[in-house]
């Protein structure tokens, strides 16, 4: 199959090149974008089943203005000092002023409390949190507000609810900028290094730059037909996928080539023996990948449900292209691919991947252990784990809206940022007892974790609930103690519900609303989800290994590596930012994030050196020196793949954003152990231990002919006589 493939793409070469020409440039003109899809509300990504959705959905009914999005002035004096009396009074005419401003979208800027040095009010924006004009509403409110402030003593700030979404939207922008320009960067220079080609080097970036202008396109058509949404943060994973994989696949592709030119081949035919050689692992390697990202299809979290088939399709597409576009491009060029250099025409001796293949071969008990430890201990950090859902925490400190939720916290409890909602209804249809209501309201306060029920309205005295129009329903404000997406915080929600419950008054339903709540829900839900996805997935990959090995025996023990590379990352991952950076814990999506790099990935490195290990046992080489071979030769690709990947990784890590910088360090140390530990010396080493039996019952390591001493083309010293 492969080969046909191979023969109708270097013999077709221009057509293939204008095929994907033609799609690039008629979705790049006509399709549509891909941030049109993006949502940033994670809590919008909750199916109905969960309290805070069904919370969610009796606001949007009965309190349609406290369903407006809303975002915290911070006023504090200039000098730092207690707010005077006059300082109080401008606030309140700088509100009144604010909402005559005439400000598309923005329906009103209400005066709030003022305690010591700081003083609050809260903007009210119309619209739902994942539309465009909302963030730019509050834009434009910051815009009337500075100099409105500056004739004052007083210094604004902007914080909570659209503040951080906007200061969000622009420190992804930046970080998508950034990273992107890095992986290219690194890319560049390590391919400059290994071959040491300009043709080379850039060869990659032009053909992932044209692959990404065909896959966004597809995604978001995809999308549309779909009613999908995507988490923010897709475009900029999806810059490091293409390049990551994409450059990987590319590699895998030319080392073979350069083999195969080694060998004597010409520049069409080894390029048709190179899709032939390698197409059934990358196809292998990139259907792992797929179904791994697949699987998430079967969260109940929307984010994680939406992430994983966009990336599956960006593989997808990028695999389709390895075996297509590139070696049509390639088999044009030929070997001036790499020039200048001429290294590529002669096999190296004595490299350091021919000495790693000799101590695998010769000593794979001692390597199986060895490797296996390193990564058992790397795996007991995993131990520790605790999950941070604390998006305040990964925007960068010196955002406006970080640092006037740090100025709030002066005079306020951090709650205050974005309260808790309770909301009663009628179960009777009829209108509810507003003094029970009321009393309801005031027993809350002494709940475990909550910090006072707010006010409402300005008169006196305050009442706590807040009444819909028609008088079934109400609301209930109520502040924690801590900040609302901390864990202690998501930890005050159960027991809070289990009060409201307890207390809800006769003939009326309760429900706990708000941000915490809605991440309380999604930790509940990211449990479930890990907790099905992970042993799905596993089975669907071993499904895959098992039809390309022809086997039901190598499946199990590379599944069983790569769950050990898995926990080890994760491991590695805490004990960096837990244990020596001292973080209250690591990203809530970190698991998935490393489930869908390192698990995909460590799979498509272990299938590219079994695929070899067993392409040299067919030669008639035994086990242990088709080990120590499939080394020697798989090695360098594999290696080089693995810097590159994690390099791009690691660039997630310029980002500046905590969350980023997480994931880069995670997929990076992740991809490492998966290279360098595991497909370069464990899964090797206990191939070579199990011999034969590897390959049961389908035995696809039978020798296709006898072993002869001309292996790529090239005279070689057998690895070990004594073994012959």
């Amino acid at each position: 199959m492969f080969g046909r493939l191979g023969r109708l793409v270097v013999h077709n070469p221009w057509k293939v090149i204008a095929g994907w020409i033609v799609a690039a440039v008629a979705l790049v003109l006509f399709a549509p974008s891909l941030s049109d899809l993006t949502n940033q509300d994670q809590a919008s990504f909750l199916p109905n089943k969960y309290e805070s959705s069904q919370a969610q959905k009796l606001a949007d009914k009965a309190f349609p203005q406290s369903t407006e999005q809303t975002s915290l002035l911070v006023y504090k004096r200039a000098d730092g000092a207690e707010l005077t009396p006059a300082d109080k009074e401008t606030v309140k005419r700088l509100a009144a002023d604010l909402t005559g401003a005439g400000v598309e979208h923005v329906s009103k800027v209400e005066n709030g409390p003022a305690e010591g040095k700081i003083a609050l009010s809260t903007a009210y924006i119309k619209g739902e949190q994942q539309d465009k004009f909302v963030n730019e509403a509050l834009k434009h409110l910051r815009d009337k507000a500075k100099p409105l402030v500056e004739k004052t003593d007083l210094k604004l700030g902007f914080t909570g609810g659209v503040a951080i979404n906007v200061d969000n939207e622009e420190a992804f922008k930046k970080a998508e900028a950034i990273v992107g320009i890095v992986t290219i960067v690194l890319i560049i220079v390590l391919l400059l290094a290994i071959y040491r080609s300009p043709i080379a080097a850039f060869l990659p970036v032009i053909m992932v730059g044209l692959v990404s202008m065909v896959a966004s396109p597809v995604i978001a058509i995809v999308g549309k037909a779909t009613g999908l949404q995507v988490d923010q943060s897709l475009n900029t994973i999806l810059i490091v996928v293409l390049f990551g994989i994409g450059t990987d696949y590319i590699l895998f592709l030319l080392f073979r080539y350069r083999e195969r030119l080694r060998a004597g081949d010409d520049k069409k035919q080894a390029m048709i023996v190179s899709v032939e050689r390698v197409g059934e692992a990358i196809a292998s390697a990139a259907g792992a990948v797929v179904i791994a990202f697949g699987a998430m299809l079967l969260a109940t979290f929307g984010s994680f449900k939406s992430m994983g088939p966009g990336l599956a399709i960006a593989v997808i597409v990028m695999a389709i292209a390895a075996l297509t576009l590139v070696p049509a491009v390639v088999s044009l060029i030929g070997p001036k691919v790499f020039w200048p250099s001429k290294s590529w025409q002669k096999q190296p001796k004595g490299t350091a991947f021919h000495k790693i293949g000799n101590l695998v071969g010769r000593k794979p008990a001692a390597v199986a252990i060895v490797s296996g430890v390193i990564m058992v201990a790397f795996a007991a950090g995993a131990l520790n784990f605790k999950a941070d859902y604390d998006q305040l925490s990964q925007l960068p400190s010196d955002t406006e809206s970080a640092k006037a939720m740090k100025d709030m916290q002066l005079e306020f409890p951090a709650g205050t940022l974005n309260p808790t909602q309770v909301y009663v209804q009628s179960r009777t249809g009829g209108k509810l007892d507003r003094k029970t209501v009321e009393d309801f309201a005031m027993s809350l306060g002494g709940t475990k974790g909550v910090d006072k029920v707010s006010e409402q309205g300005d008169v006196d005295p305050k009442p706590h609930a807040k009444f819909s129009a028609d008088g079934m329903s109400a609301e209930i404000g109520v502040i924690l103690k801590d900040s609302p997406f901390a864990n202690s915080a998501l930890d005050t929600i159960k027991p809070l519900r289990a009060e409201v419950h307890g207390k809800a008054p006769e003939g009326t339903k309760v429900m706990v609303g708000g941000a915490t709540a809605s991440f309380t829900d999604i930790r509940t839900a990211t449990n479930r989800d890990l907790s099905v996805i992970f042993p799905v997935a596993g089975l669907l990959i071993a499904l895959v290994l098992g039809l390309l090995l022809r086997s039901v025996v190598a499946p199990w023990y590379l599944m069983l590596a790569v769950v050990l590379g898995f926990v080890s990352t994760i491991g590695a991952t805490v004990f960096v930012f837990q244990t020596l950076m001292g973080n209250s814990g690591v990203m809530f999506m970190l698991p998935v994030m490393i489930y869908m790099f390192v698990v995909a990935i460590g799979t498509d490195y272990n299938i590219l050196m079994v695929a070899r290990l067993r392409e040299e046992a067919k030669e008639g080489h035994e086990p242990k020196q088709a080990a120590a071979l499939a080394v020697e030769h798989a090695g360098p690709s594999i290696a080089a793949a693995g810097v590159i990947l994690a390099g791009t990784f690691a660039s997630l890590m310029m980002a500046g954003i905590d969350m980023m910088t997480q994931m880069g360090f995670a997929v990076s140390i992740g991809i490492c152990i998966s290279a360098f530990v595991m497909s370069m010396f464990l899964v090797p080493s206990v191939t070579a231990l199990i011999g034969h039996r590897a390959w049961w019952p389908g035995h696809a390591d039978r020798p296709t002919h006898q072993p002869t001493r001309r292996d790529a083309g090239e005279d070689r010293e057998p690895v070990y006589a004594g073994d012959r």
